[in-house]
């Protein structure tokens, strides 16, 4: 397994762990509240701009979300190109399946803002950030220093991959 993908796959995680940390900042502020029922809009110039600290807050959130999404997209698309190992496949792709329900759930948050919202909204996230770790730790197991199709053959002939 190269380097890069474990590179990939670590700051992915981090992204994602740091987003977590940054939405329950967001909730805690109510900045969602901020957008009222203008979704995907909030206040300031055309909906778009922010018109105060809480809208700042809710518009980084949503950008950083973003950034994190299309990263892990991007680890998923890399873990399934170059074949990984199975177990990391699958793992990113529980993390994009995941994904859009979180995003959906994030909105229902500005909607439908309270307990259940907020803990159903975080549950995905964190459901996310598991399966991201997964990956990472396989990703930087030992025994899984090769591609599936490299483990598959070291099994087979019983040769070690470190030889």
């Amino acid at each position: 397994m190269d380097t890069r993908f474990r590179q990939l796959v670590a700051t992915t995680t981090a992204l994602t762990f740091g987003l977590i940390l940054l939405g329950v900042y967001t909730g805690a502020i109510g900045a969602g509240l901020t957008c009222a029922g203008r979704w995907p809009f909030c206040d300031g110039w055309l909906g778009l701009f922010p018109a105060n600290w809480t809208s700042f807050v809710e518009w980084f959130h949503r950008f950083v979300a973003m950034i994190t999404g299309f990263a892990i997209l991007g680890t998923t698309y890399v873990a399934w190109r170059r074949d990984y190992s199975r177990r990391i496949r699958w793992a990113t792709a529980v993390a994009t399946a995941v994904l859009p329900v979180q995003v959906l759930l994030g909105a229902n948050t500005i909607f439908n803002f309270g307990p259940v919202a907020q803990v159903l909204h975080h549950a995905a996230a964190l459901t996310i950030l598991t399966a991201l770790v997964a990956a990472a730790a396989w990703a930087y197991d030992a025994s899984t220093t090769g591609t599936a199709e490299n483990v598959e053959t070291t099994a087979k002939t019983g040769a070690n991959a470190d030889d």
